[in-house]
């Protein structure tokens, strides 16, 4: 069985070695890790949108995990839609996050979050890489190999080429979001894996928004949180 929580952990380039700590205080370290090995630094988003990724987590965000990120980042800007806070577009500094609380419905313990809802993450991260269509078969096999070089294990090859073969089967993600908090980390992960610079997948992250029911208000705070969390590279 893949270890969902580890690949969420490889999608977004979380707890890099030795780049523990902020981004922002090691970014001539990680820019030029980012130059040799895009892979290591970027996650395996960096696989799927190349050059495109531009961005990426900064501050302890970066050294959680990729799981802890997300539910972080999903239950902070959850919370302050809740307050009636307005939306936080720039921060003096980095989100320090921490583990969500385990009765606000982001807990992240395998008892209360399952693999099969973790997977359900990394789905929704490959959708969103792909909605662009810039993805054809040549740039998969692009992608594959460079999964391969990765050593990322068979199994795990195997369900990153079902993914980027078949066609996106957005219901099956959906229906797998069965509460407001799941259906806020599955927007928080999709945001997560792209920076939308295009019509596409500004367009697929506002149908995304739409059929998870989620308020603009709440989306516009997920997208603040999330962007706070992000640094150039």
């Amino acid at each position: 069985m893949i270890d969902a929580r580890k690949l969420l952990d490889q999608f977004l380039g979380s707890q890099v070695p030795g780049m523990q700590g902020s981004v922002r205080d090691k970014a001539g370290d990680i820019t030029r890790l980012a130059k040799d090995n895009p892979l290591l630094t970027g996650g395996i988003a960096a696989a799927l949108l190349g050059t495109k990724t531009g961005r990426k987590l900064a501050g302890n965000a970066v050294t959680i995990g990729g799981l802890a990120a997300v539910a972080g980042l999903g239950y902070l800007a959850y919370k302050n839609y809740q307050s009636g806070q307005a939306p936080q577009t720039a921060t003096p500094s980095e989100p320090q996050l921490l583990p969500p609380p385990a009765e606000s419905g982001f807990a992240t313990q395998p008892s209360v979050l399952s693999n099969e809802f973790a997977l359900t993450l990394v789905r929704a991260m490959i959708a969103a890489a792909r909605a662009d269509g810039h993805i054809d078969d040549a740039e998969r096999d692009r992608i594959l190999g460079k999964l391969k070089e990765a050593g990322l294990g068979a199994e795990v090859e195997s369900f990153l080429f079902k993914e980027l073969s078949s066609p996106v089967d957005l219901d099956s993600i959906l229906s797998a979001a069965t509460t407001e908090e799941q259906r806020v980390e599955v927007y928080t992960a999709s945001r997560l894996a792209i920076e939308p610079d295009s019509r596409a997948e500004r367009g697929y992250l506002d149908q995304l928004a739409g059929r998870l029911g989620l308020p603009d208000a709440l989306v516009d705070h997920i997208e603040a949180t999330v962007s706070s969390a992000k640094v150039g590279l």
